[in-house]
């Protein structure tokens, strides 16, 4: 039986936004997971913590069967004594036994959770948690100031890794490593940067505006900062159970209802669209096949199309019975990086495209989210998103490639996947990625 974290709930709603800037202005290791602007299902939480070592994470115990008498069980979510943070995709490229980059800065880093504020948006209320002083604390956030209006940064054009037409011979390889008969799908992708300091907290006041997405965040951990809009959600545990929603298929959303719906029905009959994401939903029952008990892995659900502020997707979830006894550790060793931001087979995938891009990822296509101290995780793929590092930033983006791909098109899916982070920093992509889709 766990004990709970001292406690005390709020006597009226608080504005996360509110609680976020002025924790994260007077504190340098924060987060907020997010629900997204106007939420009014599902939990937020506004915290702060203390760096720890990877490792003391990945010796976690995950849970796997709820115990009968442990009040904790509905405590879902960050808790102090927790962790928060994140896995980058080189490190896990490295763990499964592809060539990788060495870090670049964006490989696992977490916090250890000293105190977090839970917002349950569903019935408009509010707790404080901490390991200490958590009355006072309470008290301190009715005094916090609003955060104001949101400053707007000087416009500038972002570089790239990879200009459009050579990123469009890579495709052209992916097609050809396929046909040889190495992977039959490849998740290629690159990267958008932009020099100089960036302001992190109006950067993400201003990305969540623009593409609220149910496991969007901030997580700042010394110099640096992931700031998200993830509409993917790797890997859940819940009551023994994991489940991972892979998303494979996109299309850009339209201001004109008819136009709009009839993307998202193109999406949803696609057959290359629905061919890979069942290839990454094959690789997915299989990853979790490795740490579930027998026979209970299934696909929940299968192409069902989710539609966000800039795009519709195609999503499944392929779920389990997890193994007793297991350790954060030995669930990525068997699931990450994630099947849907390396292609499959999963090894020579990532061998191939180590190849092709020509340069580390970092924290893009990793995971970040929460632990909590009983063994339960909630981590989301990093995905459109932005990391700041100092005095840059960068946004990476892609798409997975099959037989049946067009250039022009996985072109253009890049650009829409990445110019709404890009937007959040005043930036746009380069005159030769522009000219792809009419008004990037």
């Amino acid at each position: 039986m766990t004990t709970p974290p001292p406690n005390v709930p709020l006597a009226a709603w608080l504005d996360p936004e509110q609680v976020f800037c002025g924790w994260a202005q007077r504190h340098e290791h924060a987060f907020w997971l997010d629900a997204g602007p106007g939420a009014t299902t599902g939990r937020s939480w506004v915290g702060i913590g203390e760096p720890v070592a990877s490792d003391a994470v990945e010796r976690v115990v995950v849970r796997a069967a709820r115990a009968e008498d442990d009040p904790s069980w509905d405590d879902r979510g960050p808790r102090p004594g927790g962790w928060v943070g994140w896995f980058g995709y080189d490190g896990g490229a490295w763990r499964a036994g592809a060539p990788s980059f060495p870090d670049a800065g964006g490989d696992a880093c977490w916090m250890r959770v000293r105190a977090v504020v839970e917002f349950d948006h569903a019935t408009s209320s509010a707790t404080v948690f901490a390991v200490r002083d958590v009355g006072e604390l309470a008290a301190d956030l009715l005094r916090l100031p609003h955060p104001g209006e949101i400053p707007q940064p000087e416009p500038v054009v972002a570089s790239a890794r990879h200009d459009a037409i050579t990123y469009a011979a890579l495709i052209e390889q992916c097609r050809e490593q396929i046909r040889l008969g190495n992977a039959y799908q490849l998740c290629l992708t690159t990267r958008f940067e932009v020099e100089g300091a960036v302001d992190a907290l109006a950067a993400y006041r201003r990305l969540r505006r623009g593409l609220s997405a149910h496991h969007g965040g901030f997580v700042r951990i010394g110099d640096r900062a992931l700031l998200s809009a993830s509409p993917e959600q790797f890997l859940e545990v819940d009551r023994g159970r994991i489940r991972t929603h892979p998303i494979k298929g996109t299309r850009p959303r339209s201001l004109d209802a008819a136009m709009d719906a009839e993307l998202a029905e193109d999406l949803r009959t696609d057959v290359k669209e629905r061919a890979e994401n069942v290839m990454i939903v094959d690789l997915m029952r299989n990853d979790l096949s490795r740490i579930c008990q027998t026979g209970t892995v299934t696909v929940e659900r299968l192409f069902d199309v989710e539609s966000y502020p800039a795009v519709h997707q195609l999503v499944s979830t392929v779920a389990g019975d997890l193994r007793p006894g297991l350790h954060v550790g030995e669930l990525l060793g068997a699931t990450f990086p994630a099947g849907s931001m390396t292609g499959a087979p999963k090894l020579s995938a990532m061998s191939i495209l180590h190849g092709l891009e020509g340069g580390p990822r970092g924290l893009f296509a990793g995971c970040f989210g929460w632990i909590s101290p009983q063994g339960d995780l909630d981590l989301a793929m990093v995905i459109r998103s932005i990391v700041i590092e100092q005095d840059r930033a960068y946004v990476g983006a892609g798409g997975g490639i099959t037989w049946l791909s067009q250039a022009s098109s996985e072109v253009a899916e890049v650009v829409v996947k990445a110019r709404g982070p890009l937007a959040a920093l005043g930036a746009s992509v380069p005159r030769g990625w522009a000219t792809v889709v009419p008004g990037a």
